[in-house]
């Protein structure tokens, strides 16, 4: 381990020292998170069903979501809660009376599977989408979805923000609570939930971030948000990008 550990101190310091005779600059470029409309196209609306790994087609799930009028729910890989819990934010969308799409992992529950009440199913019936995995960033791209109740990861975040869509946040832990304050605060795009969650919380806060006045506010400071995230091609990072291409891939090599 330790010849291992001094090989690789060594190329770095190689590496750094070939950098520096080069008088190689810092080139940018950003954002580091690639939108998903440069692989896929937008899917049509949403319908109700249910999802799973081997049925991913949102294309293909009956009747149609108006636009922005979905709410997408996942709380990420890591994020675990009670069952209480769980079935607080089940009755909370059932009682929103909106169409949802939740992604629900087998282990959200800690100790325990993650099930819900037969009722809530029923309830839900026609308007409820549930799966154990989607493409979350063709997800958050669909016309459909209007917001994004979410743990507040980075890259949910950021994914969020890439599709124009604003969120209602239940931060777990690490990051997760600055995301939200950013989120909330400073870049007015999202709402917090509070910790201890119950069900008449989230039936209000899902509803006002779809339907509500805030929300549609939200949405237009979202799309904002969604432009300056996007790279058009006369930016600095298409520019430092080609210098880069240039620079190591096309010039003589100077590794000789």
């Amino acid at each position: 381990m330790e010849d291992r550990m001094v090989r690789l101190e060594m190329m770095m310091v190689d590496m750094m020292a070939m950098m520096k005779s080069m008088q190689t600059s810092t080139l940018t470029g950003g954002p580091s998170q690639p939108t998903a409309s440069t692989y896929a196209p937008a899917q049509p609306p949403i319908g109700s069903s249910t999802l799973n790994d081997d049925d991913m087609d949102l294309s293909d799930k009956g009747d149609t979501k108006d636009p922005n009028s979905v709410v997408y729910v996942n709380f990420g890989s890591i994020t675990v809660m009670t069952s209480d819990q769980l079935v607080e934010f089940a009755w909370g969308l059932a009682n929103s009376n909106l169409p949802f799409l939740w992604v629900i992992r087998p282990d959200l529950v800690s100790g325990d599977k993650a099930v819900l009440p037969p009722e809530f199913l029923e309830a839900t019936k026609g308007r409820g989408l549930l799966a154990n995995w989607c493409p979350q960033e063709r997800v958050l791209r669909h016309p459909s979805v209007g917001g994004f109740l979410t743990h507040s990861g980075w890259n949910s975040t950021l994914e969020s923000i890439c599709g124009g869509v604003p969120m209602i946040c239940w931060p777990f832990f690490a990051e997760q609570q600055t995301n939200c304050w950013y989120c909330c605060t400073k870049w007015n795009i999202g709402m917090e939930i509070d910790s201890d969650v119950k069900r008449y919380g989230v039936e209000i806060l899902v509803r006002k971030l779809t339907i509500g006045e805030e929300g549609q506010e939200m949405k237009r400071r979202a799309m904002e948000w969604k432009k300056l995230a996007l790279v058009s091609a006369q930016s600095s990072s298409s520019e430092n990008l080609e210098k880069l291409i240039s620079r190591f891939l096309l010039a003589p090599s100077k590794l000789a």
